[in-house]
């Protein structure tokens, strides 16, 4: 009877070890779904670079690689307005601790705007239509900013601090940090849900275009 009694103990825990591995093996088949379906592509051979100097709290050079593959009127919209000069000295009016540090309002946040405003303008070019893609937002993904309608993108973009699974497929995503995640991170905080900077916010000293 002990030995029957054992036989069936045995037999019980080979049963739960054969489902605790096929378990393992879902779970780990499911993991490695979910990763893959989250990765980044990466910048064709050749996409141009744009290079942020940043002053502040935050100090130093943010280099994002551009993806005209992605987004070919988001980018090229980048790239005149750097090299017009226009996003220099413009602050990063909204940082979200966790979330995103967002710039580039060329008419409010400019050297001569009004600071209050920051957020509400954008530059004297039309808006953008949308091209939204695939590509997940990930820490260190460069976004393009947008009201409410989709096709409402003009001159502010984010930088990412961490990945938002939430925004994928809902704004455009124009490039990727390749250089300067501790300038990112360094990144004078906002306050409150809106993440308003008060005080004095950092800025894009300098923008420019390496091609």
């Amino acid at each position: 009877m002990f030995s029957n009694l054992m036989r069936r103990i045995r037999a019980d825990q080979m049963v739960f070890a054969a489902l605790f591995g096929l378990g393992v093996v879902i779970l780990g088949s499911m993991w490695l779904g979910v990763n893959r379906s989250m990765a980044q592509t990466s910048a064709p051979a050749g996409a141009p670079v744009l290079e942020i100097t940043v002053a502040g709290e935050a100090s130093g050079v943010i280099r994002i690689a551009l993806r005209p593959d992605l987004a070919p009127q988001h980018v090229e919209r980048v790239i005149t307005l750097a090299e017009q000069g226009a996003y220099d000295g413009v602050i990063f009016h909204r940082v979200i601790d966790g979330f995103m540090a967002q710039t580039g309002d060329v008419e409010h946040g400019a050297p001569g705007g009004n600071p209050a405003l920051a957020g509400t303008g954008g530059s004297d070019m039309g808006n953008l239509p949308a091209e939204f893609s695939s590509e997940p937002f990930a820490r260190g993904t460069m976004g393009m900013a947008r009201a409410a309608r989709p096709d409402s993108a003009n001159s502010q973009f984010f930088l990412m601090f961490a990945p938002a699974p939430h925004l994928n497929g809902q704004y455009t995503v124009l490039g990727q940090i390749t250089d300067g995640f501790e300038v990112l991170d360094a990144i004078k905080r906002g306050r409150g849900s809106n993440g308003a900077v008060l005080g004095e916010p950092d800025r894009m000293e300098s923008v420019r275009v390496i091609r």
